[in-house]
């Protein structure tokens, strides 16, 4: 009987107990999702958005499972099930729909209206109050300004400090930002994440993506996605998470895959291994390693995204100003018979000699403006990535900005482009010294016009040659993927870097028959942006040194000014007796 008894408790107790671990896990994954529910994203897109984050079962049942350098596909359909079995990197799932550098998968996912889905997961898992939850999503295709590719991985967090949240990390391309709670904007505890149109990254701001290398385009004007218009899931549940290769075309070949990489085209991979695996299994490191806001940039963000506004205003605001300063001039001693100051030449002295020099300076200035200002440019002779001569690989203008583009086995591939108005603001600034040397008397003033005309002409140069000295210190790592890449970047920056004005190189690549030579420099524009400033400014100490006037303004003499009004005054008082003596009984009423 006791044996009995004995038995009876011990069942009981064990399933007293596995009750209580039931209950006691369940309260847990309650708890977890209530705060991941709290704590969820308020997703804005750019209006001209096209793919939004969606259930990764849409991807897998469109995609086959290939390996690198395996002429057979590995799987046709594969179920989620079983993509867990392919844990390393060579593995890829190829949409079938479409190609990198098409609009078919694109095409394909808008026709099916899915359902909006977000991921979600706290770390450490399994704890009442986790220090983080990450919120993951993926999207059907990645079609960014500098990168192209099948499927798409994006994260933003949450970190905690017991229960106050404290900072957010948010994922850009192969890098991201961090801020302290006080500086991300939200609904409550709800953080609002503006994505990027096309390449998905995620900011703080809606008016952000313009300082970055890829360029990225956010706004606040398209879909908005709260949490009542998406399933919200737990990730560690997913049977698909254990895959380890590419959610998207990676390369039939270890060559393709290499260049696939560099150019932005190949799959990323999934939340577990991502950077490394950093981002899951590290989560605190991964967002101490991220550049973290600043206010500042914020500012200065607001100022590039409306920069096209505030642009017009500016321009009419100081096209009105000289307007208004010439209209004085007109009234005070009038335009002069040329009405254009620079027109003043006549005959073999220094004011003419100034004014001859600043034509040609603006002359100059102005096909400046249709040729490069800085080149660096390559020969590359190494099979498979040959330019067959030079080839420019960046170049600065003051039509195009900056443009960007690297080598790949199909030539050279434009990677990025940074669009800055360069001729338009210094062919604004060209008009507007025309403008400002209306009806100018002296020569003294004209030049100081010329000699500042000429400063500003440099300043581009100047930039360019900063911007050329610092180029060492640009984090090319994430940036992009530069794994197999077939030359040492960082030595590659730091060369050009160390003489700005230009040179060349020759660069050896380790373990290759072949080699890259590197020019850099200053390009025709340039040279002629650089010439035209020191003109102008030449052409300003000869006005300077002149010190006459261009014409006779226009005066009234003194003399005769008094006299009128004089005559005025004595008028108005032959007036006033003139109606006394008319009018005599209304005067002694008025006096009375």
């Amino acid at each position: 009987m006791m044996e009995i008894m004995k038995k009876r408790f011990l069942i009981i107790t064990i399933c007293l107990a596995f009750l209580f671990i039931c209950c006691f896990s369940t309260n847990i994954e309650a708890a977890d999702t209530d705060i991941a529910q709290k704590f969820a994203p308020i997703l804005y897109f750019e209006r001209e958005e096209e793919c939004f984050p969606v259930d990764v079962e849409y991807h897998i049942n469109n995609s086959y499972l290939y390996q690198i350098d395996n002429d057979q596909i590995i799987d046709t359909y594969p179920s989620v099930e079983e993509l867990s079995n392919y844990k390393t990197d060579d593995y890829y799932l190829d949409n079938m729909l479409g190609l990198v550098n098409d609009n078919e998968i694109i095409n394909h996912y808008k026709t099916k209206n899915l359902d909006y889905t977000v991921y979600y997961r706290s770390y450490p898992e399994n704890e009442e109050f986790p220090e983080i939850i990450q919120y993951w999503m993926f999207y059907a295709f990645n079609k960014g300004t500098m990168n192209q590719h099948e499927g798409d991985w994006e994260m933003v967090q949450v970190v905690f400090t017991g229960e106050t949240p404290t900072y957010v990390m948010y994922s850009q391309h192969y890098g991201g930002q961090s801020a302290s709670w006080s500086q991300v904007e939200r609904d409550g505890f709800h953080i609002k994440v503006y994505i990027s149109r096309g390449s998905h990254a995620n900011y703080l701001r809606s008016y952000s993506g313009v300082l970055g290398a890829a360029n990225d385009i956010v706004g606040d004007n398209g879909k908005i996605l709260t949490l009542g218009d998406y399933d919200l899931i737990k990730l560690e549940s997913q049977p698909w998470l254990d895959f380890g290769g590419r959610w998207g075309m990676y390369g039939a070949t270890q060559e393709e895959a290499i260049e696939t990489s560099l150019l932005g085209q190949a799959g990323p991979n999934g939340p577990k291994y991502r950077e490394d695996g950093v981002m899951w299994n590290n989560p605190i490191g991964w967002g101490n390693g991220l550049s973290p806001a600043n206010n500042n940039i914020f500012l200065l963000e607001i100022i590039i995204y409306n920069f096209v506004i505030i642009f017009i205003i500016l321009t009419v605001i100081t096209l009105c100003i000289l307007l208004f300063r010439v209209f004085k001039r007109y009234n005070r001693t009038g335009l002069g018979s040329r009405i254009i100051s620079i027109l003043y030449i006549d005959g073999f002295n220094a004011k003419s000699i100034g004014n001859i020099l600043c034509i040609f300076g603006i002359i100059i200035a102005i096909f400046s403006l249709i040729n490069p200002w800085y080149v660096i440019s390559t020969d590359i002779r190494i099979s498979g990535y040959e330019t067959h001569g030079i080839a420019d690989m960046m170049t600065v203008d003051g039509i195009n900005g900056i443009q960007i583009q690297i080598p790949g086995l199909t030539g050279l591939i434009p990677i990025g482009s940074l669009m800055i108005p360069f001729s338009l603001l210094i062919a604004i600034g060209l008009v507007f010294l025309i403008i400002a040397s209306m009806g100018v008397t002296q020569t003294k003033k004209l030049g100081r016009k010329y000699i500042l005309r000429g400063v500003k002409l440099l300043i581009p140069i100047v930039i360019i040659i900063i911007a050329i000295m610092f180029l060492d210190m640009i984090p090319y790592e994430s940036m992009a993927d530069t794994e197999g890449s077939i030359v040492d970047i960082g030595e590659v920056l730091e060369t050009i870097s160390g003489s700005p004005s230009g040179g060349q190189t020759v660069v050896a690549v380790p373990d290759v028959l072949g080699q890259i030579e590197l020019n850099w420099g200053f390009g025709l524009g340039g040279l002629l942006l650089l010439i035209a400033g020191f003109i102008l400014i030449i052409s300003g100490f000869f006005e300077i040194y002149a010190n006459t006037e261009l014409f006779t303004a226009k005066t009234i003499d003194k003399s005769k000014k008094q006299k009128q009004e004089s005559m005025k005054k004595q008028e108005v008082k032959e007036e006033i007796k003139s109606s006394k003596k008319e009018n005599p009984e209304e005067d002694k009423k008025n006096l009375d």
